[in-house]
């Protein structure tokens, strides 16, 4: 679950940095065709999954330390960082080419996932 951890740190960086970029450009009404538009809703939501996988990341792993769960998470392990990975590869992608968004039940479906097997073993404790 270590890797859980330092996958939600990087996450949380990464996040921080991509804030960054796209804040220079912000306040031009039009950038990325305008505030509603397609690409600039598609780089607000990347910027975000990286905070918010990033909790998951972290709260994966602070409850299993906590529980004492040590053995058999591998899979939600690496399924969650799958979805810190490809959740703003996939919006930045699709923000390139809208034809990406066919690809975001890779992210949704890791996270998903691995949130119920988790969630399926404390219950079963």
């Amino acid at each position: 679950m270590t890797i859980n951890i330092q996958a939600a740190w990087v996450g949380f960086l990464l996040g921080c940095v991509a804030g960054a970029l796209a804040g220079l450009f912000f306040h031009h009404s039009g950038w990325l065709g305008g505030y509603a538009s397609w690409p600039r809703r598609m780089i607000r939501l990347a910027h975000i999954s990286f905070f918010g996988i990033g909790f998951i990341n972290l709260a994966f792993a602070l409850t299993a330390k906590t529980l004492g769960l040590d053995a058999g998470l591998q899979s939600t392990a690496l399924l969650l960082i799958a979805g810190a990975v490809t959740m703003p590869a996939v919006c930045y992608l699709s923000a390139w080419r809208t034809a990406f968004r066919n690809l975001f039940f890779i992210p949704a479906m890791s996270v998903t996932v691995g949130i119920a097997w988790f969630v399926w073993r404390i219950i079963t404790l």
